[in-house]
């Protein structure tokens, strides 16, 4: 299946009808292009993996939703995701690094925001499913996705990688959605 070449529209259709060919077919065709842009752009393995997940992700979105715009070939605006997912991650990493350094002159107001998100996100931990809760306590605990599927009986590693995506996702709406939270974002520098 690796050397199996399909065209734009096949891929845009598998994508559209969730066919697992298709779906196995990216996983195996760009994840070496993904790996290559993160690891070049300060970034690991697993990063490589979450991205190339939030990117076909995406990408379904867009085809689902019939908002594709292909002014390339399928390869081209699949990077394209990629590197506008990398790059916001990197945003993300940079503001958290931030927000947890200790500066000298603080005035000690970070330390309370820093406990009020906690606060914030033990809570909507607590309203989560009890398997979402398992999944993001066992990647916290530096569980590989492998492990993961295994301990979970999931049916494959790439499955634990989405199953932990959705997880993190549910997680930051229930975050979003507390009054607190919004407070908290009001302190931010």
């Amino acid at each position: 299946m690796l050397f199996r070449k399909y065209s734009d529209i096949e891929i845009i259709e598998g994508i559209r009808h969730q066919d697992d060919k298709i779906l196995n077919w990216l996983y195996d065709n760009y994840y070496r292009m993904v790996k290559d842009h993160v690891i070049r752009n300060s970034g690991t393995n697993d990063d490589a993996s979450d991205v190339l997940q939030d990117s076909i992700i995406i990408l379904f979105e867009q085809i689902t939703d019939n908002k594709i715009n292909l002014t390339t070939d399928i390869r081209g605006y699949f990077f394209g995701i990629v590197k506008n997912v990398w790059n916001a991650q990197l945003r993300k990493r940079q503001k958290t690094t931030e927000l947890f350094n200790d500066h000298p002159d603080d005035d000690g107001s970070d330390d309370s925001n820093n406990q009020l998100l906690e606060k914030i996100v033990s809570r909507a931990f607590t309203k989560l499913k009890p398997d979402q809760q398992i999944v993001l306590n066992m990647f916290s605990e530096g569980k590989s996705y492998g492990e993961i599927a295994l301990s979970l009986d999931l049916k494959s590693e790439e499955y634990a990688r989405r199953k932990k995506y959705l997880c993190k996702e549910a997680l930051m709406d229930l975050v979003k959605e507390d009054p607190e939270y919004h407070e908290y974002l009001r302190f931010l520098p």
